[in-house]
């Protein structure tokens, strides 16, 4: 059989995008471009990251375990920070994880700005070889769908063996768009999709940003196969890219 070479090409978009407009790529607002965002956007920038995982522990202690504080936790695609900051003020070790070495060096200096210590930055790639162990909570937000579905689909499987006994995952996916409504959901998965970048003009040749819907059957079907016997999911809608943030436990 041959095996094809994965699709890397959205690798080196969001390395693009980490040096010429990180914020903008994480929360595509005019105000977060890097040729305009001031000091008060920046705030608001990590400020709902800080919001984010309140929402996020909030969650889990209402839906999965009701007594949950981690102690370590993942951040898969942490970017320039915009949770990791915040995730490192609840828990004792936080490792994040990102493909750009642009992102992880911007995420560096607002660890170091933000006085955060506890922080490690990590290269990242498709089977996860550079993490070093399981995790209390495995976090990722808005970040598998810039990935292609075979490469994201075997990430999802790693992030799930990341999950130390009794921890909790956290993982968002797109599973729609608005636009499938007469197939009721369902859309062509032949080839990655682009999203325009909302109403805002484009900069002259930017990367591409792929937005991937994900088949949420095989999702499932991989956390039951892991031994997860019970989740907790909400709906999100970005602009009509409509997905799921999934909630769930191991087993001890």
């Amino acid at each position: 059989m041959i095996e094809h070479a994965p699709d890397l090409s959205s690798d080196a978009d969001w390395d693009e995008w980490g040096r010429r407009d990180p914020y903008f790529a994480v929360i595509t607002h005019s105000k977060f471009r890097l040729n305009e965002i001031t000091e008060q956007a920046k705030r608001e920038f990590f400020d709902s990251g800080r919001a984010h995982v309140e929402y996020v522990l909030q969650t889990i202690q209402r839906n999965i375990d009701p007594s949950f504080a981690p102690k370590s936790i993942l951040d898969f695609g942490c970017g320039v920070g915009r949770t990791l900051v915040p995730f490192a003020r609840v828990a004792r070790d936080v490792v994040g994880l990102d493909v750009s070495p642009a992102m992880l060096l911007e995420a560096k200096n607002n660890c170091r700005e933000q006085c955060v210590t506890n922080v490690t930055l990590i290269a990242s790639d498709d089977s996860l070889s550079t993490v070093p162990s399981e995790f209390n909570l495995v976090h990722s937000f808005i970040v598998l769908q810039h990935i292609p579905i075979d490469r994201g689909r075997l990430i999802f499987r790693n992030l799930l063996n990341r999950v130390a006994p009794g921890g909790v995952g956290a993982i968002h996916v797109l599973y729609s768009k608005n636009n499938y409504a007469t197939t009721y959901g369902m859309g062509p998965r032949a080839t990655p999709s682009d999203t325009s970048l909302g109403s805002m003009p484009a900069q002259s040749e930017e990367p591409k940003m792929q937005m991937n819907p994900y088949s949420l059957n095989e999702l499932l079907w991989f956390m039951q196969v892991k031994g997860i016997k019970r989740f907790y999911a909400d709906f999100t809608d970005h602009g009509g890219e409509l997905g799921v943030f999934l909630f769930f436990q191991t087993a001890i």
